[in-house]
Parts: C-alpha cells; structure tokens; sequence
C-alpha cells in the first residue's frame, strides 16, 4: 500500500462499530486512537514497537499501534482494551498482574488474542507468546500465572 500525501478519510470497524475520520497520513494509529477517537486506554509506552504498551488486534492480530500508519485502519477492524469486557482483565487485577498500568492494555489484548486462538498456547509456552509485552514493574510471574488461571478457567467453561 502506497503511503498517501494529503489528508486522508478513513473508515474502519472499532470496537464493533463503524467510524470514519481524517487524519494525517504521517498519524500513527495509536495517535489517531487517543487523539480524534478519544479512546485514551491504549498507551504509548516506547513509541519504537519495543515495549508492546500500545498492542491492539487489527484484523484479529496483536499490533503495536505505534509502528502502524493510520491508512492502514482504512477498511480494517481495530480493537483495543476498550473492548474487553471488565471480567477479561479482572483475571490480571486479581492475581496482581498490575502496578503502574502503562503495559496492562497491551497484555491484555495479547492475552485476549491468546485466549481466541487456544492452540497457540498448546503449542508455545505462554512467556513466548507475551515476549513482545514488556513491564518494568511487576515482572512477569505474576502477569503469566494470572494469565495461565484465565486461559484455564475459559478451556474449563467452553
């Protein structure tokens, strides 16, 4: 897709319904995401794709919003921690998971894309498959034992 040169209009799935807005094309997704969409959830963490802070599913894939150019929504379907329900990150809060916040977002759209895809975690050790979530505060224990509990309890009610 060839990067265009003016301001752009785009229209996209978010969160389930339909949006249309212009922007810059130079605009990151993450910027158009906290900025015109007022959606402030997704966090800009490194801004290199580096630390996974601002991951969201695009198409159904876990994304650094911070890498992707805004066109690149046009036509797609975004989803970002705005809309998990409450009880899919509950499972982070309850096995302290949490300090700051800054990477909570992005782990939970990699664990929710984890949880709709099962067999990846039957094939890749949960750490591998968050290796692209990093925290500088809790260390990971709690984020993959939390994470192992709610993949579990979801196989345990499916």
């Amino acid at each position: 897709m060839t990067p265009p040169t003016s301001d752009v209009a785009l229209g996209f799935l978010l969160n389930g319904s339909s949006v249309s807005v212009t922007c810059a094309p130079e605009d990151r997704l993450l910027d158009l995401l906290r900025g015109p969409l007022r959606l402030p959830g997704t966090k800009e963490g490194c801004g290199e794709g580096e630390c996974g802070a601002c991951t969201v599913l695009l198409n159904g894939l876990p994304v650094n919003s911070c890498l992707v150019p805004s066109y690149q929504a046009d036509g797609a379907t975004v989803e970002t921690i705005e809309a998990l329900a409450d009880e899919r990150h509950a499972a982070l809060l309850e096995g302290g998971a949490t300090q700051c916040g800054a990477c909570t977002p992005g782990v939970a759209m990699t664990a929710e894309w984890i949880r709709r895809h099962p067999a990846l975690g039957k094939r890749f050790p949960l750490s591998e498959l968050m290796a692209g979530n990093l925290c500088r505060c809790t260390g990971y224990d709690g984020i993959l034992k939390s994470l192992e509990a709610a993949l579990t309890d979801d196989e345990g009610t499916a």
